[in-house]
C-alpha cells in the first residue's frame, strides 16, 4: 500500500473513531446543536412611550438573560401584552431573539368558531393574530411593520398547532393565557428551547372556558423560589395597574365584588 493510500486511510479511520490516538484534521464538537434563524439585519424604531414605575420593574425582568420564562397575571387594561411584545421588540434590537411568535386560544366565544370564519388557513389564523398586530401598530412606524410581516418575523398561531415545536432563540407571547388548559399551557411552556424568552399572560377573571382554566394552578405552582433559580418567574399586575381608562378600573372594581357576593352565598 502506498505512503498516500495510507494516510488517507487513516484519516477516514479518525473521523470515524475519534478515540484514535492518531489526531484527527477535523475537531469534534461536543456541544449541543441549537438550530436558530438569523437575526434580523435591520434596527427597528421603536416609539418609546413614558412608562410607570410597574411597568418599568417589567421590562427589566423581562431583558433580565436569567429570565427565560415570565408567567404574568393582571386584570383587563393592565398593558400585560403591549409589554410583552415592547420586551420582545427590544430583544430583537439586541439580537438576542429572531422574530416573535403569538399564541392564543381559539377559544373566544361560542359564537364564533375557527371553521365558520372566512378564508384559507392563513386568513382564518389572522383574527387571532389582530392583538399582536395592533400593538406592533402601536410602538413601531409602518415601514418596520411592514418589514417584520415580510420577513416573516411577527408569527401567530393557535395554540393546538404547538405539538412538535420546538423554539430557539425566539420571544414567544402566550396570551390570554386564561383560556388554556393545564395540559394546553404545558404544551406551551416545554416548547421554550435555547435562547428564547416565553411570556405567558392571563387574567383569571376573564376565562371563556368555564372552569377548565389551568393559568391561575400554573402561576402558583412557579410562583416559588426553585422556579426563578431555574429561569421561570412571575409577576402580577394588579388593579391599580389599569391604564386603558378609568371606566375600565371601574369596571374591573364592580366584577370583583359581584364575584366576591357570588363566592358568598355559596
Amino acid at each position: 500500500m502506498s505512503k498516500k493510500k495510507r494516510l488517507r486511510n487513516q484519516k477516514l479511520k479518525n473521523l470515524v473513531d475519534p478515540s484514535t490516538t492518531q489526531p484527527s484534521s477535523l475537531s469534534i464538537d461536543k456541544s449541543p446543536l441549537v438550530v436558530q434563524r438569523s437575526k434580523i439585519d435591520h434596527f427597528l424604531s421603536i416609539i418609546h412611550r413614558e412608562l410607570t414605575d410597574k411597568q418599568k420593574q417589567f421590562i427589566e425582568l423581562a431583558l433580565n438573560k436569567k429570565v427565560k420564562m415570565l408567567l404574568v397575571t393582571g386584570p383587563a387594561g393592565t398593558t400585560k401584552t403591549y409589554l410583552a411584545v415592547l420586551a420582545s421588540l427590544l430583544l430583537m434590537n439586541e439580537k438576542k431573539v429572531s422574530d416573535i411568535t403569538y399564541v392564543r386560544s381559539v377559544v373566544e366565544s361560542a359564537d364564533v368558531k375557527m371553521g365558520t370564519l372566512p378564508g384559507e388557513a392563513e386568513e382564518k389564523l389572522s383574527p387571532y393574530k389582530r392583538p399582536l398586530m395592533d400593538k406592533l401598530e402601536e410602538l413601531l412606524p409602518k415601514d418596520d411593520v411592514h418589514y417584520l410581516e415580510k420577513e416573516h418575523r411577527a408569527e401567530g398561531m393557535p395554540v393546538g398547532y404547538l405539538r412538535g415545536l420546538n423554539w430557539n432563540a425566539k420571544a414567544v407571547i402566550g396570551d390570554e393565557a386564561q383560556n388554556l388548559t393545564e395540559k394546553e399551557i404545558v404544551t406551551l411552556m416545554t416548547r421554550a428551547g435555547e435562547f428564547s424568552k416565553l411570556f405567558v399572560l392571563g387574567d383569571p377573571q376573564q376565562s371563556d372556558i368555564n372552569g377548565r382554566s389551568g393559568f391561575q394552578a400554573m402561576y402558583n405552582l412557579f410562583n416559588d423560589d426553585i422556579s426563578k433559580e431555574n429561569g421561570i418567574y412571575t409577576f402580577e399586575f394588579t388593579d391599580d395597574d389599569i391604564m386603558r381608562s378609568a371606566l375600565v378600573k371601574f369596571i374591573v372594581k364592580k366584577l370583583k365584588e359581584h364575584a366576591a357576593a357570588k363566592a358568598k352565598k355559596l
